[in-house]
């Protein structure tokens, strides 16, 4: 997506919210009082918008091996994962207080088997007044807990516990925006 100046270049997201406004002190989650509030997008223009997120869970290569063969007693774990993510991007609004709810418009899950780990890349689409990087974290890391989920009997060592396996490296690795 450009910015649409015709170089082909992509403007650089806004965090609306997140720390402060323009580069000045002023927080924009936070009212006079300092108390917390919704960042009001009232005014701001729709513009289409894309951010992606990935994250990897490591587990013991038998494990994985299972995943690869569909041989987890739970059942299919990557198609599980799958509507997990996207069933939390939808819904991110309802989890993290101060996100607005906002038009999903696509939500592409990915899932990178290797040979101790599984990594999950969720890329979120809309088209409203502020952007989707927390859907898409959402949608990464519930996705991650799916999978763990799913195998945490074959993760569990002899006491309960789970030495091999860990939720890891959770970023946001892309953000654009484009105004119509």
């Amino acid at each position: 997506m450009s910015d649409g100046s015709g170089d082909g270049t992509e403007e650089p997201l806004d965090e609306v919210g997140a720390t402060a406004v323009g580069g000045s002190d002023e927080l924009t989650h936070t009212d006079d009082e300092g108390d917390v509030q919704m960042v009001d997008v009232g005014d701001k223009p729709d513009t289409e918008r894309r951010a992606v997120a990935r994250g990897e869970i490591t587990l013991k290569p038998s494990t994985v091996e299972a995943i690869r063969d569909d041989q987890v007693e739970k059942g299919d774990v990557l198609a599980t994962a799958r509507i997990g993510a996207v069933q939390a991007v939808k819904h991110t609004w309802e989890t993290i207080p101060m996100c607005h709810q906002i038009p999903i418009t696509n939500v592409d899950c990915e899932f990178d088997v290797r040979e101790d780990r599984v990594t999950a890349t969720v890329a979120v689409e809309t088209t409203g007044k502020t952007g989707c990087e927390m859907e898409a974290l959402e949608g990464v890391t519930t996705g991650l807990n799916v999978v763990w989920d799913m195998v945490k009997a074959a993760e569990k060592d002899a006491d309960g516990q789970y030495p091999d396996t860990a939720i890891e490296d959770v970023s946001v690795v892309e953000k654009r925006k484009r105004e119509h």
